[in-house]
């Protein structure tokens, strides 16, 4: 897809990378940009159309789409990162992991499917993650909705071929944005990862791995799950022999 001529809309466009997203869209010539936020009065971007958008909200998802009825771009990018683990965490928490990450993007999707389809068939883009493909000690409710927002854009990708309309998942490890800011790892810059985004889009890419860490996970999808999870050692039991339960 051509970038260039483009109407974008963008969610959690406020700041993040869904700022930058909505900045080099406009510098690669996008004739319109929409950047959806819950916070509208903090969309300071020059140049954009803010919007007010909860994607977790299907009505404040469907008067977004009847304002953005021109859009031909959706760009998937607004989440959250509760760091909470399946097991004695917060469970209402962990069901918000999946509202926002999983269920509001399937709102995003489900909404911009027939505008895109009327505008041409158009592109949308969904920002992943590495830890779509692995649990990482903490936060497991995360990565257990970007597993599943991972199939969503598989299974949008087949549903939406018809109309014509290209989907591409953008996964990625760690990222320097608010998110991440307590989280002491080495940080991808947001500049970086939103171009290799966009230049994937424009390419007409299934899927882009944005850093090195997302290239290597990804390649170890096929091996036995003791080398993604070398910490259990040879056939799945921990590497010390001990189990911390009661037998």
């Amino acid at each position: 897809m051509d970038i260039q001529g483009s109407i974008a809309i963008v969610t959690g466009a406020n700041r993040g990378m869904g700022r930058h997203f909505a900045a080099q869209l406009l510098e690669r010539g996008a004739a319109k940009v929409y950047a959806g936020s819950r916070r509208i009065e903090s969309v300071d971007l020059p140049g954009v159309e803010a919007v007010q958008l909860d994607i977790t909200d299907p009505a404040s998802v469907a008067a977004a789409a009847e304002i953005a009825s021109d859009a031909t771009l959706l760009i998937n990018n607004a989440g959250i990162a509760t760091f909470e683990n399946l097991l004695g965490d917060d469970e209402d928490a962990i069901r918000q992991e999946m509202e926002t990450n999983y269920f509001g993007t399937l709102n995003m999707v489900r909404a911009f499917a027939p505008v895109l389809g009327a505008n041409g068939g158009g592109a949308m883009l969904n920002i992943l993650s590495v830890l779509s493909w692995r649990a990482a000690g903490m936060g497991h409710a995360y990565s257990a909705a970007k597993a599943a927002s991972w199939s969503l854009t598989n299974g949008a990708r087949l549903e939406l071929m018809g109309q014509g309309t290209q989907v591409t998942g953008l996964h990625v490890s760690g990222v320097d944005t608010d998110m991440l800011k307590d989280v002491p790892a080495e940080k991808s810059d947001p500049a970086d990862v939103v171009r290799a985004g966009l230049d994937g889009v424009q390419a007409g890419a299934l899927e882009v791995l944005a850093d090195e860490d997302t290239v290597m996970l990804k390649g170890l999808l096929s091996a036995d799950p003791s080398v993604m999870y070398p910490e259990l050692g040879a056939g799945g039991w921990p590497s010390d022999g001990n189990w911390d339960s009661n037998g």
